[in-house]
């Protein structure tokens, strides 16, 4: 017999949060996440220029993040801008920075 008031999250649930914390476990992801939070909103080529990476390992990362809903990509004019859709992704970067993650 199961207990609902006891069971926590459903497994669906569960499986969507550690498919977000798989996908924030590499440093340029994470990076991305700071640097939305921090200015809200971004075009890509900041984004890239920020990280320091080539072009495409930008946009896939990218590309990864927006697939799974944790940003959100917005065109304006010819430059797609992306923002943070899920903020959980922040209280996961708050929780790394609480934990001496760094700066």
């Amino acid at each position: 017999m199961k207990n609902t008031a006891h069971s926590g999250l459903s497994i669906h649930a569960l499986a969507r949060m550690a498919q977000v914390l798989r996908l924030l476990a590499h440093p340029h992801r994470l990076k991305i996440i700071q640097i939305l939070e921090k200015l809200g909103s971004a075009p890509v080529h900041l984004i890239q220029e920020r990280l320091d990476l080539p072009q495409p390992a930008t946009s896939q990362h990218l590309n990864q993040m927006r697939r799974v809903g944790l940003i959100a990509a917005e065109r304006r004019g010819k430059e797609v801008w992306y923002s943070i859709a899920d903020r959980r992704s922040i209280s996961i970067l708050s929780c790394i920075r609480g934990k001496g993650g760094g700066s």
